[in-house]
């Protein structure tokens, strides 16, 4: 899952995303707010981490920027101050969640895979497509109940598959999504998935030819 951190404070913002890169998510990370808005609102992402205290631009006037553009990702607010007031603030201008510093990073990782999962519209952690089972939580995977050996890159591949609903995802759409760019060729990504289904089965990732790539007999 791709998610956007943005933290002014550098030492923390490196802390966060060495965490959650372990953690399975890709992460782009910048400082300042000005900064924030336009990736928020030029590129597709999963989630976002956003700090309220940022140079340039506030995190508020950001979320309040995003939410009047129909920008829908899930939002965790990041703030030094903890009162209430400031929660109301940050939930009315569209923050899907609030966290005060400090904070342990496992509180922050377990809840960024709750509002991503809510947001899929699942409430587990565990998605079913035929006969491969994947645990997001522990990023694991089973094919008719044994245990399948896979890369990171082969399981986010599925996270990304199994989260998109149904709805295939083009070859390019998985390499930026897997890289943060477009530097994993549609060769790269054929290469991948062939991996895969010589792993889970030929049928589980269905090719649609001019749309890209689903997994098939997907659970709601």
């Amino acid at each position: 899952m791709r998610v956007l951190l943005v933290e002014d404070d550098p030492v923390i913002s490196a802390a966060l995303k060495v965490s959650l890169e372990a953690a399975g998510f890709l992460v782009e990370a910048c400082g300042d707010g000005e900064r924030a808005w336009a990736l928020g609102s030029d590129e597709d992402f999963d989630a976002v981490i956003l700090d309220l205290g940022l140079p340039r631009l506030d995190g508020l006037s950001v979320l309040k920027r995003w939410r009047q553009e129909g920008r829908a990702m899930p939002v965790i607010i990041l703030s030094a101050r903890g009162s209430w007031a400031e929660k109301v603030e940050g939930i009315e201008a569209g923050a899907d969640d609030y966290l005060a510093k400090p904070f342990e990073p496992p509180e922050l990782i377990a809840r960024l895979r709750g509002l991503i999962r809510r947001a899929a519209g699942r409430t587990g952690n565990v998605i079913t497509a035929g006969r491969l089972s994947l645990d997001l939580f522990r990023a694991t995977a089973t094919y008719d109940g044994a245990q399948v050996r896979l890369s990171p890159l082969e399981f986010r591949l599925l996270d990304l598959l199994a989260n998109a609903g149904g709805r295939p995802l083009s070859a390019g759409e998985l390499g930026e999504h897997l890289h943060g760019t477009d530097m994993l060729d549609a060769n790269a990504v054929e290469a991948l998935v062939a991996r895969l289904r010589r792993k889970i089965g030929s049928e589980t990732i269905e090719t649609r030819r001019g749309f890209g790539y689903v997994l098939r007999d997907l659970a709601p």
